[in-house]
């Protein structure tokens, strides 16, 4: 709006300079930007990401399988670790020695993290494996790709807004730079008669 108020006020002002029509023309060429382009380059960019997300989703349920395994044993020296891939990230875990079969048919084991506070010997939990039955993290859900998917898109808008208000910046700044070596090359025409009585001055 200030922008506006600028085009208006200066439009016809005997004080007006051509640098403060364009310096108001620029401040509303970059809030159109930052109103319509922005939001559409995150629209996009949202979009986008949702496509390329949600396929990930689809291929890592194709890929990845999710087996029973047994507890071993606990394994030593394993504090409860904290599980980022659970949807609260509070979820916590136990490394825990355990075998499995993978869903090829041959039988696995190894150390991995279980859901279990206190993991006893025959205890069972689920993990996620690959075609081989090696341990992999759980695919990632729909509804997370999509918050994903989101966050890109508003943070595209908000760089597109960014940089569309960093080069008005940038552009106001040369203008002012300008209009300073303007006034000071006419001080120094001004100078060496400045207050001479008959110069006029």
């Amino acid at each position: 709006m200030r922008a506006i108020g600028g085009i208006w006020r200066w439009r016809h002002n005997p004080l007006r300079r051509t640098t403060d029509l364009v310096e108001a023309w620029v401040a509303l060429s970059a809030l159109l930007l930052i109103l319509f382009v922005a939001p559409v380059v995150g629209s996009l960019v949202g979009a986008v990401a949702q496509d390329v997300l949600q396929q990930s989703v689809h291929e890592q349920r194709q890929s990845r399988h999710q087996v029973t395994a047994t507890v071993v044993r606990e394994a030593d020296g394993s504090p409860l670790d904290m599980d980022p891939e659970t949807a609260t990230g509070r979820e916590s875990r136990t490394r825990v020695v355990a075998r499995w079969t993978a869903p090829d048919g041959t039988a696995r084991h190894g150390t991995v993290l279980a859901g279990l506070r206190t993991p006893h010997g025959g205890d069972r939990f689920g993990i996620w494996t690959d075609g081989r039955g090696t341990p992999v993290a759980r695919p990632l859900d729909s509804a997370t790709a999509t918050t994903h998917a989101v966050l890109a898109g508003f943070g595209a808008a908000l760089l597109t807004a960014g940089a569309v208000e960093a080069c008005r910046r940038l552009i106001v700044w040369r203008m002012v730079r300008r209009r300073y070596a303007r006034w000071d090359r006419a001080w120094d025409r001004a100078g060496p008669d400045w207050g001479r009585t008959g110069t006029g001055s």
